[in-house]
C-alpha cells in the first residue's frame, strides 16, 4: 500500500468573504492510496481556524505506516482534516476492489439527489440582494452574516432579492448573547430559519439560558461524537462536516448518534472540489439541511465532478468516487 498527498487550488469564481475574512481560492489536500492495482482518492481542506495547515496536515498523512485500514487509521489520526482525506480514500479504494459501491459497503440506502443550500458571500446588503436575485430560483439559500445590527439590512435585502426561496444563516461564531437576542426575532419575521454557531465555540455557554426564538446549529462546537456531550441544551442541530469529523467513517457514526439524541443533522462542507463533497453526500440523505455547494464556487471544478442543477445536488459517479 503507498500513500501519497498532493496540493491542488481551485480559484474561487468570485472573492468569498465570511466573518473571518475573504478569499480568493480553494486549497486542498488530494491523498491517493493504491493497493493491488487499485486507486482510492479523498480530499480534505485545511482550516487555520482549527489550527490546520497545509503543511502540517501533510505531515500527518505522510506519518502513517502502511498498510493500513479504516480502523486502525481511526486510532491513528485524530478527528481533522488529515484523517478524513485518507478514511475517503480508504472507502473509495475498498469500493474499488470490490467491484461496489461506497453506500452498500456502509450498510446504508443508496444516495439520491439532496436540496442543497447555496451560499451568499458576506458584503453590503446592496450587492448581497444583487446575490440573492441572481440566485432567487434555488430553494434554499445560506446567507453569511457579520455581527453587527447591518445584518439586518443584509437579510431584508436577500428576502428583497429571493422573496420565496428558504433561508439559513451563519455567523461563524461573530455574535453575542445581546446581538442574538436582538437579531433573532427579526430574522425569525423574515422567515429564516436556522442560525449556524452564532456564539464563539469557547464561549456557547450562554445559550442555556436563552430564548432560542431561532434555532441554532452547531458547526465549530461539534467535531465528533466526543462533542456531542457538551452540547446538549445549547443547540437544536449540529452540522456534519466530514473534515471535522476525521472522515466518512465517524461522519456515519455522529450523525446517527446525533438522530439518537434528539438533534436535528445538517450535512456541510469547507469550500473544495466535488471529490470532498462525494463522500458527505452519503451523509446527507435525511438530512434536514444539506449545503454541499463548495463546487459551485469555483471558478473550475475536477473532472467528473458532481453534478448539480438549480435545486439538487446528484449523487457521484464511480470515475469520481466511490
Amino acid at each position: 500500500m503507498k500513500i501519497s498527498v498532493s496540493k491542488d487550488v481551485f480559484p474561487l469564481a468570485q472573492v468569498f468573504t465570511i466573518a473571518r475574512g475573504s478569499r480568493t481560492e480553494a486549497v486542498v489536500l488530494r491523498v491517493e492510496i493504491e493497493d493491488d492495482g487499485f486507486t482510492g482518492r479523498g480530499e480534505c481542506v485545511p482550516y487555520a481556524r482549527y489550527n490546520e495547515t497545509v503543511e502540517s496536515v501533510t505531515a500527518q498523512i505522510e506519518s502513517l505506516k502502511t498498510p493500513v485500514t479504516r480502523e486502525e487509521l481511526q486510532k491513528a489520526l485524530p478527528a481533522g482534516a488529515a484523517r478524513n482525506a485518507v478514511d475517503c480514500a480508504l472507502w473509495d479504494l475498498e469500493a474499488k476492489k470490490a467491484g461496489v459501491p461506497v453506500w452498500k459497503l456502509a450498510g446504508i440506502g443508496e444516495p439520491t439527489p439532496e436540496i442543497t443550500a447555496y451560499t451568499l458571500s458576506l458584503d453590503t446588503p446592496e450587492k448581497m440582494q444583487a446575490q440573492a436575485a441572481k440566485n432567487s430560483a434555488r430553494p434554499l439559500l445560506k446567507t453569511k452574516l457579520g455581527g453587527g445590527i447591518e445584518d439586518i439590512a443584509r437579510i431584508e435585502a436577500v428576502r428583497a432579492g429571493a422573496p420565496d426561496a428558504r433561508i439559513i444563516v451563519d455567523a461563524n461564531e461573530g455574535w453575542t448573547p445581546e446581538v442574538y437576542r436582538e437579531l433573532a426575532p427579526v430574522l425569525v419575521r423574515l422567515g429564516v430559519e436556522m442560525v449556524e454557531q452564532p456564539l464563539p465555540a469557547s464561549d456557547d455557554a450562554a445559550l442555556l439560558e436563552m430564548d432560542r426564538v431561532l434555532p441554532v446549529c452547531a458547526d465549530e462546537s461539534c467535531h465528533d461524537r466526543a462533542s456531542l456531550a457538551s452540547l446538549k441544551g445549547k443547540y437544536d442541530m449540529i452540522n456534519i462536516k466530514l473534515d471535522k469529523t476525521g472522515g466518512l467513517t465517524e461522519a456515519l457514526a455522529l450523525r446517527e448518534a446525533a438522530l439518537a439524541e434528539g438533534y436535528k443533522v445538517m450535512v456541510g462542507c469547507m469550500v473544495g472540489s466535488s471529490l470532498a463533497m462525494a463522500p458527505a453526500v452519503l451523509v446527507a440523505s435525511g438530512a434536514a439541511v444539506v449545503d454541499l455547494d463548495g463546487p459551485l464556487l469555483l471558478a473550475e471544478d475536477r473532472e467528473n465532478g458532481l453534478k448539480y442543477d438549480d435545486r439538487n445536488v446528484y449523487p457521484p459517479e464511480p470515475e469520481l468516487w466511490g
